[in-house]
């Protein structure tokens, strides 16, 4: 019963990651969505986004884990503080109240440069995570999954929503990767 339960804490925490860093997808999703955006664009973009979300962690666990080997009892703090600057820097930047504006996301370089913008957190978080031994493929699919729905929500909602709901949700997205880097530090 015990590892059950480790296993079932292990994917909830990874759920809960997957979500913080969808923030990203869906917070910056609204503000282009309120500026008007086709269903079909949506779909390609959700779609890259997803991809993202994918190969972003993925590259940071398997640079993760290699760190791992490297520094040993300090990988935990490590990976701790990595998550501390991710979430604080995400929080400061929905603070701040940084727009996509300038991203064409109908151009194919649009949404890569989008996609690619929305999924640079999980490579750091990707970091951490190879540091610990999470598990590769059920974590990379989760985020990837997570991302592009998210995305989609995004996308869709801001189609019917203000736009001071995005800096919220990139806030809120920081505030767990935050708590989450405190727990490791613990």
């Amino acid at each position: 019963m015990t590892d059950w339960s480790i296993a079932a804490g292990q994917m909830l925490t990874i759920l809960v990651m997957a979500v913080a860093l969808g923030m990203d997808a869906f917070s910056l999703g609204i503000g282009i969505g309120l500026k008007g955006i086709r269903r079909r664009d949506v779909a390609r973009l959700s779609t890259i986004i997803a991809l993202f979300h994918v190969v972003m962690p993925l590259g940071g666990m398997l640079m993760g884990q290699y760190v791992s080997t490297l520094l040993g009892g300090i990988a935990t703090s490590a990976a701790g503080a990595l998550l501390l600057l991710l979430g604080g820097h995400m929080v400061y930047s929905s603070l701040r109240g940084e727009s996509v504006d300038s991203i064409d996301h109908r151009t194919v370089w649009g949404m890569l440069v989008f996609s690619f913008s929305v999924s640079i957190d999980s490579f750091s978080v990707g970091v951490s995570l190879g540091m610990f031994s999470s598990h590769l493929f059920v974590t990379v699919m989760l985020f990837g999954l997570t991302g592009g729905l998210m995305s989609v929500m995004g996308l869709m909602l801001g189609r019917h929503v203000s736009r001071s709901l995005g800096g919220y949700g990139e806030a809120l997205g920081g505030v767990i990767l935050f708590g989450f880097g405190l727990l490791f530090l613990i």
